[in-house]
């Protein structure tokens, strides 16, 4: 049986892919700063940033899926640093060095977003000078790290699940769902902006099914979407309606948005400990640009095709809330 670690698997993200393979019949073992909660997996716990820490982690290891990241509107770059770059370059030595045969390296694909519109794009590469805020720049240079390190012995796909989302999500629901309970969530221009976004359920198959072909597409860059290009507005009202709580009621001009997000960004960074703004030039960006991608290379070279729809996600999240109101 393969032995696969993941890490970072305490999030929603990595916590589904971690159940997915064991789902799949692989032995997991799991790597984080505290217990996963998946059932049937072996945790490892520690730091991304302690080397001794990744070497156990990765010790007997077959195969890597890492998740683990700094994810943040904003904050300390230092961390996202040592963290998103730092540990991957870690994580990758201690592969190489452990006889790991095949990584999938988890990205974003804000890594090749330059803050224009995404109408139809295939994976741009990776650009962490172009790369909006430090989340994404450094994860644009993590995953430049991961793929230079691929070659015959060791196999390095990387793949960039877009605005993943489901019920427990905190990260884009949850924000979604507080800043609307306050009557805080603005629609920024129109709201028309069309945009892909990734059921949890399709991501962790689709992460998944990237370790399944990572010896026939290594070295490549993918992103992973739903393939349902949405009207923002027709997003966060799905949302809000599931969980309960009236959508966007109000607009903002973009340009308005990006010059306040410029504004309370910079304002943000001289507070310590305040490390999520309400609102950035990369969030207002996101929602004033259209953003969706060409699937056809994905589906057919990971053999993949979501199997939850935009539509059967809402009504699962509204069940979800349900239970929880």
């Amino acid at each position: 049986m393969t032995l696969v670690l993941v890490t970072g698997a305490s999030g929603l993200l990595g916590r589904s892919v971690a159940e997915e393979l064991v789902r799949r019949g692989f032995e997991v073992r799991t790597f984080q700063r505290r217990p996963s909660g998946v059932e049937g997996a072996q945790d490892s716990p520690g730091s991304l940033t302690i080397p001794a820490d990744v070497r156990r982690a990765v010790d007997g290891v077959e195969a890597v899926v890492h998740l683990a990241a700094r994810v943040s509107l904003a904050g300390d770059p230092a961390e996202f640093e040592a963290v998103n770059v730092g540990g991957t370059s870690l994580l990758l030595q201690a592969a190489r060095e452990g006889g790991v045969s095949r990584f999938v390296h988890v990205s974003s694909p804000s890594v090749a977003h330059s803050g224009v519109s995404i109408v139809g794009d295939d994976a741009l590469p990776a650009d962490p000078k172009r790369a909006r805020g430090e989340y994404a720049r450094t994860k644009a240079e993590a995953e430049l790290l991961a793929l230079a390190a691929d070659n015959p012995a060791f196999h390095v796909v990387a793949v960039r699940p877009h605005l993943v989302w489901g019920p427990g999500d905190t990260q884009l629901v949850g924000r979604i769902v507080d800043r609307a309970r306050a009557g805080r969530l603005p629609l920024l221009g129109h709201g028309t902006a069309l945009i892909d976004t990734l059921y949890l359920d399709n991501a962790a198959t689709g992460i998944a099914q990237a370790l399944a072909r990572v010896d026939a597409v290594h070295g490549n860059s993918y992103v992973l979407t739903n393939g349902e290009p949405r009207p923002v507005a027709e997003l966060l009202t799905g949302i809000c309606l599931a969980a309960g709580v009236l959508p966007p009621r109000f607009s903002v001009p973009a340009a308005v948005g990006r010059f306040a997000g410029s504004v309370i960004e910079r304002g943000w960074s001289l507070r310590p400990g305040l490390d999520e703004p309400p609102m950035t030039r990369f969030l207002a960006e996101q929602l004033s640009t259209s953003h969706w991608f060409d699937q056809r290379r994905t589906r057919r070279d990971l053999g993949w095709t979501p199997e939850v729809t935009l539509d059967e996600g809402f009504a699962r999240l509204a069940a979800w809330y349900a239970t929880r109101n």
